[in-house]
């Protein structure tokens, strides 16, 4: 399976991606993810936006992402516009 490349803008994931940095995710597909994985996503506020974060819990409506920075106001996420839809996924890394 190709990857995409997607750039990370931001501090939300620091130390695990640093701001500028490029990674490699599997484009999404329906595939299961797995609690611990990195997802890209858009924005459910705006979704002309990507989103990087980590995958901190399934449920049965969606997906509670969160960013790794332990700073909590380094990151917007789950916390703040709640579970991420499934339809909104657009790849996972492992």
């Amino acid at each position: 399976m190709q990857s995409i490349a997607i750039v990370v803008n931001g501090d939300s994931m620091w130390p695990t991606l640093k701001d500028g940095e490029t990674i490699n995710a599997l484009p999404y597909h329906g595939q299961p993810l797995e609690v611990g994985d990195i997802v890209v996503f858009y924005d459910p506020r705006d979704e002309s936006r990507i989103c990087i974060k980590r995958l901190k819990r399934i449920e049965s409506d969606g997906y509670f992402v969160e960013g790794d920075n332990p700073d909590p106001t380094a990151s917007t996420d789950s916390h703040n516009y709640g579970l991420i839809d499934q339809r909104l996924l657009i790849g996972f890394k492992r």
